[in-house]
Formats: structure tokens, sequence, C-alpha cells
């Protein structure tokens, strides 16, 4: 699928020029866009757009699936700008990211606290503009588990695990994927780090929580 790009990019002769590159990103863009399609149904046609680009140091622009499972996938589109280039990890030779709430997307409501959706996409915004540059440098693979630190704002302490969503077995389509990041209970932390992350998310899903970061629930352990 992606082996055009990798073609364009892996030229020895001489380095793409700025033209080339760009036109190079959109027609990226546009083909993992497709594939995000493929595991996380029909995109809605708004995104919400940062103030400050992410690439200059400012926050993420949001992109909304509400058409594939029940509720909403939030994620990115600015992890991997170029084919092959970007956050990688054992299943994906690049990536973005999604979380999930069971919350239907409702654009009105994304800066209303009061508001059920609201408080969802606070979490995930907060949550999810601090993993992507940390995804930049580390390799963060499905069934592994992260602990932000109890002194950053808004998120200290809180717990995740991750899971290569929709994976295929065709190796050629392991160029490019969607890794979901679930907000989790500390035992449950505890619990993935002793049994291993895939024991932990066949729990959530037996209880009917995976793939969502909604943490109005009770541990699974």
């Amino acid at each position: 699928m992606f082996e055009s790009f990798r073609k364009l990019l892996g030229q020895k002769s001489k380095e793409p020029s700025q033209e080339e590159l760009q036109r190079i990103a959109e027609s990226w863009h546009d083909e993992k866009s497709r594939h995000m399609e493929e595991v996380l149904g029909k995109e809605h046609d708004m995104v919400m757009h940062a103030i400050i680009p992410y690439a200059v140091g400012g926050g993420l622009d949001f992109y909304y699936y509400p058409n594939g499972i029940s509720g909403t996938a939030v994620a990115t589109k600015e992890l991997s700008e170029l084919p092959g280039q970007g956050s990688s990890n054992k299943a994906f030779q690049c990536y973005e990211f999604a979380m999930f709430t069971r919350h239907q997307l409702n654009l009105d409501e994304v800066k209303d606290s009061d508001t059920s959706f609201g408080r969802a996409h606070s979490n995930i915004n907060s949550i999810l503009n601090i993993l992507a540059p940390y995804s930049a440098s580390a390799t963060l693979n499905k069934y592994e588990t992260c602990e932000f630190p109890h002194d950053m704002d808004t998120v200290g302490g809180k717990c995740f695990i991750f899971d290569a969503y929709g994976l295929s077995e065709d190796a050629s389509r392991r160029q490019f994927g969607v890794m979901v990041a679930i907000e989790i209970h500390r035992p449950e932390m505890m619990y993935a780090r002793q049994h291993g992350g895939a024991s932990l998310l066949s729990l959530l899903k037996q209880h009917g929580h995976y793939p969502y970061a909604d943490f109005d629930r009770d541990p699974v352990v």
C-alpha cells in the first residue's frame, strides 16, 4: 500500500525538493486517512485545529470518528507526517493515536466541562498531548503500560495500557496503523505487569470496557 511513498523517500540520487515533500506529505495524509477509516469508521467532516500548530510546539489537531463502534474515537494525524517516519513500535512502522469515549460526538460541548462529552474530550486532549511527543522518542508497544508522574498537572498519576487497534495479520498492512491508549485503574496496571497486558485487555473486553478510556467504571481485577 505504501511502497510508492517509500520509493520516493528512498531516492539516493538527490534529496526531495520542498515541493516534492509537500506533495508526498499530502498524499500520505490522504492514504493514512483512508486506512484509519477502515479501522475506526467514517471520519466526521469537522476537525478541531490547535491554535498553535503541533509541529512548532503547540497542541494537536483532533479528528473524530463517530461512525464505528458505539461512541466516539478521537484521533491524531500529526505523529507520522511522512511515510515510514514518526512514532513507531513492533506492530507498526509508523502510527497515529486514538482514544475512545462511549459518549456521542457533540462538538458544541467540547469545551463545556459540565457535559459528559466535554469532560471526556478534555481528558483525552490532555492525555494525547502528552503521549504524542513522548511517543516520538519512546517505543510504546501493544500490551505495555505506562504511568504519568504524580506531580504532573491534570494527568498526574494516570495509568494506561496500549493496544494495536485493528491489527492485521497481513504484514504489508503493518506499515501504518492506529495505537489505542486506554486509561486503567492502578490495580489493573499492576495486574498487567504481573500477568501480562494481553490478560488485562482480555478482561476489559469481557466486561465491555474495551477500547474505551472513560474512567467512570469499577476495576476489573
